[in-house]
């Protein structure tokens, strides 16, 4: 049995955050999201657009740019 690719790896871990640990967190803290595509959206479209590795550090830093004195705004993936 081969081990599963980085992208179906990648659209498990964002589905089962989308239905189960996001709802948590926005009941715990409503807030509305800064940056469209959200956070979670980003992540998912850079890691199945680059991979585990270079979409995990383009992630991580648009995490970084996420905090309460952000400007936000749309701010999509980069294409390569």
């Amino acid at each position: 049995m081969s081990d599963p690719e980085p992208s179906f790896v990648a659209r498990v871990l964002f589905h089962m955050y989308k239905s189960v640990l996001s709802p948590v967190m926005h009941a715990l803290s409503p807030t509305q999201c800064l940056y469209l595509p959200t956070c979670s959206e980003y992540a998912y479209i850079a890691l199945t657009r680059f991979g585990p590795v270079k979409g995990s550090w383009l992630t991580l830093r648009r995490l970084a740019r996420c905090h309460p004195f952000a400007k936000g705004g749309v701010d999509p993936v980069p294409d390569r």
